[in-house]
């Protein structure tokens, strides 16, 4: 039997990365395995093993990967713009990603993220880096929001788009005359009850 390639770290982890992700482009992740990773990459089970550590490891360096494409998918929409026309663009650059990336995206929240080292302290940075610009977006909006408040409200706002996209992507949100509603209009319509709300609330107008 021929013996299996030998790969330098880096080299197979960028294999690995590259590997899942077109994987992921046409399967869910619970699909992928070990074997078939290393079947891909054409080396041992035990080499992948011996890299992360573990499969559960390996899927959490692409949920951090996934995390980064995110990032990207949103910082440019970081801008010049109103903050209620930013806010509306993160949302549906939100619905976007997940839309054209849906088992990827999906993997962020059907596998469980790291609990411990320097994974969960990456994957951390990276949710509170992207949760970071709702809050700021949200005070230049309302600028007498303390803290707290955007902290809070950031996440309130965040756990609706999130709804709204999972339920878009499972096809879930009902009709209206026959015709699906759009995530992009339910979108729209939530970042404007809530500003609105935001804008006239008691003590902030």
């Amino acid at each position: 039997m021929a013996r299996p390639r030998q790969h330098a770290p880096e080299a197979l982890h960028a294999q690995v990365m590259a590997a899942c992700d077109t994987w992921l482009q046409a399967h869910p992740a619970h699909t992928l395995s070990l074997r078939a990773l290393a079947r891909e990459v054409g080396c041992a089970p035990s080499t992948l093993l011996k890299l992360y550590g573990s499969f559960g490891n390996l899927l959490q360096h692409v949920n951090i990967e996934t995390l980064a494409r995110l990032r990207g998918a949103i910082e440019p929409l970081l801008g010049d713009l109103a903050p209620e026309v930013r806010l509306k663009a993160l949302a549906r650059a939100y619905w976007q990603f997940a839309r054209q990336d849906a088992y990827r995206w999906q993997l962020l929240f059907d596998y469980p993220l790291a609990q411990e080292g320097e994974l969960d302290q990456r994957q951390n940075e990276m949710i509170e880096g992207l949760f970071l610009r709702v809050e700021v977006t949200l005070k230049e909006f309302q600028p007498a929001l303390d803290d707290l408040e955007a902290r809070r409200l950031s996440r309130t706002l965040w756990g609706s788009v999130h709804g709204l996209v999972q339920l878009g992507l499972n096809e879930r949100l009902g009709h209206w005359q026959d015709e699906p509603l759009e995530v992009d209009e339910l979108l729209d319509q939530l970042l404007v009850t809530i500003l609105a709300g935001l804008q006239h609330a008691p003590g902030m107008a």
